[in-house]
């Protein structure tokens, strides 16, 4: 886990992305995906580090997607520092950010209080 690469402004886990060998994350402004990612773009216009600190409740961009969503939600809820630190014990306890491809553990759910759950506790 590269911590210092922290959590990209939609949700996503740039310190477990297996990209982050040669990307520095979103806020490094070398994100090859700063061109077209809505939800950077929008949170720089709106002056918020992520879409975990707006208050709409949105689900465009990355955040129609289940794991994003999530993890915003999570912090919303325990903060940024918690969400690191649930990712880091996870880790260390085999669940997988990526596991084939760009999809893992935590992309499997349908309900975003499940995933929430899982997050918290690592366990099904």
């Amino acid at each position: 886990m590269k911590r210092e690469l922290g959590i990209a402004r939609c949700g996503l886990a740039c310190c477990l992305c297996s990209e982050n060998e040669h990307c520095m994350g979103c806020n490094s402004g070398e994100c090859p995906d700063k061109g077209w990612c809505e939800n950077r773009k929008c949170s720089i216009e709106k002056g918020l580090a992520g879409c975990y600190e707006c208050t709409e409740d949105c689900r465009k961009g990355l955040l129609g997607k289940i794991k994003p969503y999530g993890f915003t939600m999570f912090v919303r809820r325990y903060g940024k520092e918690a969400l690191l630190d649930r990712l880091e014990i996870n880790e260390q306890n085999g669940v997988a950010y990526h596991r084939e491809g760009i999809t893992g553990d935590y992309d499997d759910f349908d309900d975003v209080q499940k995933l929430i759950d899982f997050i918290l506790t690592g366990k099904r």
